[in-house]
């Protein structure tokens, strides 16, 4: 059985993130997240205006891919990779808590990418399932 809100929830997560991160649209987070949202990152501001103000100094070539996105009742879990702000792409687990179709809390789990050739399996630490070859 599909959960329709769970699968409204993936897309609003899919669409701040990409809307934010690889368009650098600022607007989003007026639509997508709600103003007391709750931070856990240790170098993120709080509320929504600290996401917005660290989303507004990061470089014009930084960018943002979805990866695979899970979802649970009120919880979606996209995994990404953020390029363009650091000196290496950053693999990132966002966690987030949904409320009322807004982004109200996120957790986070963040490594630096190491390539393929360099991990013991051979495997790139990110893909995105949801792309048809």
């Amino acid at each position: 059985m599909i959960d329709d809100n769970v699968t409204k929830n993936k897309a609003i997560v899919l669409a701040a993130l990409t809307g934010a991160f690889a368009e650098h649209d600022l607007s989003v987070f007026d639509r997508y997240w709600a103003k007391d949202y709750i931070q856990h990152n240790t170098f993120i501001p709080p509320f929504r205006e600290g996401l917005r103000n660290l989303a507004a100094q990061l470089p014009a070539d930084s960018n943002y891919e979805p990866g695979m996105i899970v979802g649970e009742g009120d919880y979606v879990v996209i995994h990404g990779r953020y390029s363009g702000h650091q000196s290496v792409p950053q693999i990132i687990v966002d966690i987030f808590r949904l409320k009322d179709g807004l982004l109200v809390e996120h957790w986070d789990v963040i490594q630096n990418e190491v390539s393929p050739g360099l991990t013991k399996s051979g495997n790139a630490q990110f893909t995105n399932p949801q792309q048809t070859n």
